[in-house]
């Protein structure tokens, strides 16, 4: 898929539409992050209950993931993402009017799968863009999705501070949001499979080039999973805050990842091994804050320098992956998998140490693991770019 010669204007286009996709796919993620709390307390589950809960939706993602590329093969690029985004904006509805654990997590399981399956469409749209261009931009589009994250959690925020009914909250949400996928996918491009393209495999094991660089995604992962889905819990039960300053906790955090993100520039210039380094003491330093926080601005500053330190993780991994093996998309696939792994171990482990000793015990192992992305960090020389010619990039538009 993706032999099509596209003009430059076509590509860049398309750029600015992927990166919007990759806003509204924040923006869910962040409007739901909020309102874990609140979620929590209709559902009346405890934080053992809440922590086996937050598991589905990772669980719901690893399972339906493989699902993506065979969609994507029988509908083309542009009306699979259209369809899978939808699906995952209209899902953020399901989790607000579960009323009980059961019901909970059913709605997290089929959140997590659309979540999932819209997450693989992007990224492989993404790295086809970021192939035709021949520069970084994967941090940038992850940037996006930060962005959309913080405004969706500062949405969260403001109905967490009034004390809004989160079911009308989120409804109003998936409503804005699916309307702004449809719109952004419009621009993006158009993929087709050739005629000779065999359909891709339900289920393949990753190659071993995307097990080391799927490693430290996984500790990034566990890491940010565990700050977003647990930070503002963490605020209010640990330092007894307020809902709405519990809240702000999780848009500060997104708000530090989204900055980090927009730096392509960064990495180009000091390359992926020194900047994922770098990030992994600051991690490292936002979980010791978190531990050893007795005051709610020492922990929101923490949560923010972790946020910061993880940021460009991820994205960095996937265009590791994409440089790395004989097969780029089955690596991009393995690592993705191996990402979702952690984010279907994070939030369950996190909610289950808490029950047995406290959620300060939970987060001395997240600042652990965050040891991890500094040692590994050489694994992803592969991600440092090098120039190419590409037979499918984009080509200049005629001068007149």
């Amino acid at each position: 898929m993706g032999a099509v010669i596209h003009t430059r204007h076509e590509v860049r286009r398309a750029r600015y539409a992927v990166a919007a996709v990759f806003a509204v796919h924040g923006a869910v993620t962040g409007s739901f992050a909020t309102r874990v709390p609140w979620i929590q307390d209709h559902a009346g589950v405890s934080a053992g209950q809440l922590g086996l809960a937050l598991a589905f939706p990772a669980l719901g993602a690893s399972l339906a993931m493989p699902l993506a590329g065979g969609i994507t093969h029988r509908f083309g690029a542009r009306n699979a993402l259209r369809g899978l985004l939808a699906l995952w904006t209209l899902a953020l509805v399901l989790p607000s009017v579960a009323p009980n654990m059961l019901t909970l997590c059913l709605a997290l399981f089929v959140y997590g799968a659309t979540a999932g399956m819209s997450d693989v469409a992007m990224n492989a749209l993404g790295v086809e863009v970021e192939n035709r261009l021949d520069k970084s931009i994967m941090s940038g589009l992850h940037g996006m999705w930060s962005v959309g994250a913080v405004v969706g959690s500062a949405a969260g925020t403001l109905a967490a501070h009034i004390g809004a009914d989160a079911r009308l909250h989120h409804a109003l949400a998936a409503a804005v949001l699916t309307v702004a996928g449809f719109a952004a996918c419009a621009w993006v491009l158009d993929l087709q499979p050739t005629e000779d393209e065999d359909p891709p495999p339900r289920f393949a094991l990753p190659p071993r080039s995307a097990l080391l660089i799927g490693a430290i995604g996984f500790c990034a992962v566990f890491a940010e999973g565990a700050s977003l889905d647990w930070s503002a819990v963490y605020l209010r039960d640990q330092l007894e805050t307020s809902a709405g300053l519990a809240a702000a906790c999780t848009t500060g955090f997104t708000l530090t990842m989204a900055v980090a993100r927009i730096a392509d520039r960064v990495v180009d210039r000091y390359g992926a091994v020194r900047t994922v380094r770098a990030g992994g003491v600051v991690a490292l330093l936002g979980g010791l804050l978190i531990v050893f926080a007795g005051h709610p601005a020492v922990a929101m500053g923490g949560f923010a320098l972790m946020g910061l330190g993880i940021a460009v993780v991820v994205p960095l991994c996937f265009a590791a992956a994409g440089r790395s093996g004989s097969n780029p998309s089955l690596a991009i696939a393995g690592v993705a998998t191996i990402t979702y792994t952690s984010g279907l171990i994070a939030p369950s482990a996190i909610g289950m140490l808490a029950q047995a000793t406290s959620l300060v015990v939970s987060f001395i192992l997240v600042t652990v693991l965050t040891c991890g992305i500094a040692g590994l960090a050489g694994v992803l020389r592969a991600g440092d770019r090098v120039k190419v010619t590409r037979p499918d990039a984009a080509v200049p538009e005629p001068r007149s």
